[in-house]
């Protein structure tokens, strides 16, 4: 990763334990930039967690935020095979797919 920018997908931050510790790790590739990308979160939280990375992408912050589950209709784990076949496909869509 070094000289390159790494972005951090999450479903969400409500303690930002988990990025932050996904952010150190990355960091130690020295990459030339991290950013974190995230559907929603504790407004908190990202503030606290932009001290940490180049950039938090956040669609909704919010003040009141309890658990990331609640905003979404199916919040069921995805299967780790699920997760590698799209990957393997995300390599050989159209750039800006």
């Amino acid at each position: 990763m070094r000289g390159r920018t790494a972005i951090i997908v999450d479903d969400g931050l409500a303690t930002g334990a988990t990025a932050t510790a996904a952010v150190r790790s990355v960091r130690r590739e020295d990459p030339a930039r991290v950013i974190v990308a995230v559907p929603v979160c504790a407004t908190q939280t990202a503030a606290t967690l932009r001290r940490e990375v180049d950039e938090v992408v956040c669609l909704g912050e919010y003040e009141d935020f309890h658990a990331v589950g609640l905003y979404y209709d199916d919040f069921a784990p995805v299967p780790d095979a699920e997760v590698h076949e799209l990957i393997a496909r995300s390599r050989h869509a159209p750039l800006g797919r």
